[in-house]
């Protein structure tokens, strides 16, 4: 059995190729790996694929053994600390399981330089998303993950090209790009630049009748600009705002879109357990280093 473990934004998921469950990072601060038995019992998994944080300390699919920091520059920047992914991560390393920790994509990793122009892209269950997409719609696909953030990934001929971070273009329900107003508070001292980042989403910054409205005009910007690297990609679109705002989305692309679940990143993760200790990498371009 292969486990997949999303380390996302309110949640961890747990994610095997027969069922799942989740956890909110609170509660991931009290996770046994005998949790796990949950989908299958420990003697029978022979692979997890394990996210944390921006994943942005490594740039190949690493054996856990091999990680050092747990795959991350640092634990400060953009995102809420709550020591649940933590926890979890160091569980598993523990545990002794056959376990890879996922990249980010960042400066270091092996895509189209020109994004590169900012340090980080997306986080590891992004790369999640875009397996379990790419192997229903095929190599080429664009990716927008919509939830509290929004993060777009494109990926051409099977190799992840690049992607927008939460901080970069389009906002999510929660979090979203620093704005001038913004960036008067923070240089006023009245707030930190994270905490800026925590609260740019459009539950923050719009009455609720644009909100949804405008999650769709900015995805479909992201698609858009992603699409011109690679007209003929497939879009699909994933996290729990993407049932919400497909309409609005395929409205503005002229085109179908698909739509995946909260679990498309963990059950993505298991898919990459599976091919990774089955047949190896890479993986979306992605070398793997076990």
């Amino acid at each position: 059995m292969f486990i997949g473990i999303d380390h996302g934004t309110t949640a961890m998921r747990f994610s095997s190729e027969e069922g799942h469950f989740k956890i909110s990072r609170e509660a991931a601060r009290e996770f046994v790996v005998g949790d796990l038995e949950r989908l299958c019992p420990l003697e029978e998994i022979e692979g997890i694929a394990v996210c944390y944080s921006m994943g942005d300390g490594i740039a190949a699919i690493t054996g856990i053994g091999k990680v050092a920091n747990r795959g991350v520059v640092s634990r400060e920047g953009a995102g809420k600390h709550i020591g649940g992914g933590t926890h979890v991560y160091d569980e598993i390393a523990r545990s002794g399981l056959p376990a890879v920790v996922i990249p980010g994509i960042h400066r270091g990793s092996p895509t189209d330089p020109r994004f590169k122009a900012y340090s980080h892209q997306t986080s590891p269950e992004k790369i999640g998303i875009a397996y379990e997409a790419c192997h229903d719609l095929g190599p080429d696909a664009v990716v927008s993950d919509i939830s509290s953030n929004t993060v777009t990934t494109l990926v051409s001929g099977g190799r992840i090209v690049g992607a927008f971070d939460a901080c970069i273009f389009a906002p999510g329900t929660q979090h979203g790009a620093l704005d001038v107003d913004a960036i008067r508070r923070i240089d006023a001292g009245l707030q930190t630049a994270n905490d800026a980042f925590l609260h740019a989403g459009v539950t923050h910054t719009l009455p609720p009748a644009e909100q949804d409205r405008t999650i769709a005009l900015f995805a479909a910007m992201e698609c858009a600009a992603m699409l011109l690297l690679n007209p003929g990609a497939k879009v699909a679109l994933a996290g729990s705002k993407a049932p919400v705002v497909a309409g609005e989305v395929e409205g503005l692309l002229r085109r179908k879109v698909a739509v995946y679940d909260e679990w498309c990143a963990a059950r993505g993760l298991a898919r990459i357990a599976r091919d990774v200790f089955t047949v190896g990498g890479p993986i979306l371009g992605l070398p793997v280093d076990r």
